[in-house]
């Protein structure tokens, strides 16, 4: 019977490894896994400034596991300093993938194929600077040795999730730094992929384009793909995207896009063409393309690239002095803002105070009175309460996670999320934001983001 057993453990291991062979070896994902290493080390690298090694031993490494074996047998990436460009060779006989930096826009990926000739069609950010630069934000350090502990043991690899990596923490109460924290290799001006918090970022967008009257969130998405007679996902409304609930076939897991985040691909070719599974608002389904869309929808609406590609610099980020933030597209012109967004633990603390400002900075309105409660509203349909090994879940409001009683936070809080341990937590009862951000092991332990926002709440001196 042991030999029976020996013997079918080796033919599994067998098949496992030959499996893994072939995906490797596979041109198709092997040129997702060289888009992944040039798109990561030409963001880290012009955008964060961080080297190589640091590129190695952080953004591409501890990856979606299907990668992992693909990426490792890949070449060193070919960056050049003058061109910013980074490029990866994954096969001879065809071109490397390539990616390549612009301001304010941060890299983008050509598509498969192309050749470094295409970087001079890459679209680009015309932005007007900002006279009045807002002030820096104030700082009152909290000097109290129980808070302090509790900070620490966030940097600790195990207290809220074995093997976690944290990179910065930044706690803010009353509108003033109370702590801030940052491993090394990072600091206030580092900024790092969001992934997810990204989506909130967008809805922000989308709140600075409703007040300005360009968009409404109860008019349908109006996409010209959409508007041939008949054509039901005619009838999603920009609030259905919002609240993740358009209707459209996103695919199993409902949140990996990587065609576009790792293969060049378009928007326009990937999220937009989804058929339509459910009525529009009565199913809840995390999706991606719902935030991309989202955004698509609003350059549709501003009908000008010019405008469009400036609108979120000088109606959101820079009035709010986010000026550590890129905003990255694709090759196409459309922002990938459900995860391609590089910030600063500063910058988004920025975005939670206009949050918890209700929507106005320094005087300034820059998100409708009222959008603040809107995207801490729950949707019509809603998530699971847990996830199958049995962890806590929190809601969905739009484009934001709602956390409360059950998840052992105060009611209203509500949070921007993203993968590897991105957060952004808005407690509105307590007037305070707590940011995380990680290189958590994708496929790994996630970082405990409530248990943490629980302790810092209970550290807090009377």
């Amino acid at each position: 019977m042991k030999n029976v057993v020996k013997a079918a453990l080796t033919v599994s291991f067998l098949a496992a490894a030959t499996s893994v062979n072939a995906q490797t070896a596979d041109p198709a994902h092997r040129s997702l896994a060289a888009g992944y290493k040039a798109a990561f080390t030409c963001s880290a690298y012009f955008n964060a400034g961080r080297s190589v090694e640091q590129i190695n031993g952080d953004e591409i490494n501890r990856i979606y596991p299907g990668y992992r074996d693909a990426l490792a047998s890949l070449p060193d990436a070919v960056i050049d300093e003058k061109k910013k460009t980074v490029s990866v060779q994954y096969t001879n006989d065809f071109p490397p993938r390539i990616s390549a930096w612009r301001p304010y826009l941060g890299c983008a990926q050509l598509p498969t194929g192309a050749s470094a000739k295409a970087v001079k069609k890459l679209p680009s950010a015309r932005v007007r600077q900002t006279r009045d630069l807002p002030r820096p934000l104030p700082e009152t350090l909290l000097d109290d040795a129980g808070f302090a502990a509790a900070i620490d043991r966030a940097f600790d690899h195990a207290s809220y999730g074995e093997g976690t990596e944290t990179t910065a923490v930044l706690i803010v109460l009353d509108g003033a730094i109370i702590s801030e924290k940052y491993r090394d290799g990072f600091d206030q001006e580092t900024p790092q992929r969001t992934w997810s918090v990204a989506k909130s970022i967008a809805a922000t967008v989308i709140g600075a384009a409703v007040l300005d009257g360009i968009i409404d969130i109860d008019d349908e998405a109006g996409l010209a793909a959409w508007s041939a007679p008949g054509d039901p996902r005619g009838e999603i409304t920009i609030a259905n995207l919002l609240n993740m609930s358009s209707g459209l076939d996103s695919g199993p897991a409902g949140n990996r896009t990587d065609d576009v985040y790792l293969g060049g691909g378009r928007v326009i070719d990937h999220a937009i063409t989804r058929r339509l599974i459910a009525t529009p608002g009565t199913r809840w389904s995390y999706a991606n393309n719902d935030s991309l869309i989202a955004m698509r929808a609003l350059r549709e609406k501003i009908g000008s690239d010019k405008k469009f590609h400036a609108f979120p610099f000088e109606r959101v980020l820079h009035p709010l002095g986010m000026s550590h933030t890129f905003l990255e597209t694709d090759w196409n012109g459309d922002f990938i803002m459900s995860s391609q967004v590089w910030t600063t633990a500063r910058d988004l603390a920025r975005l939670g105070l206009v949050y918890l400002n209700d929507g106005v900075w320094e005087g300034k309105r820059i998100i409708p009175e009222g959008w603040a409660a809107y995207v801490a509203s729950p949707a019509m349909d809603q998530p699971p309460l847990q996830r199958r090994d049995g962890s806590l879940i929190g809601g969905y409001g739009a484009q934001f996670w709602l956390f409360g009683a059950r998840h052992g936070l105060p009611a209203g809080t509500y949070a921007a999320l993203g993968n590897r341990g991105q957060h952004l937590v808005i407690i509105p009862s307590r007037n305070m934001l707590i940011i995380r951000r990680g290189f958590d092991d994708n496929g790994g332990a996630r970082f405990d983001i409530m248990a943490f926002a629980h302790d810092v709440l209970a550290a807090l001196p009377e």
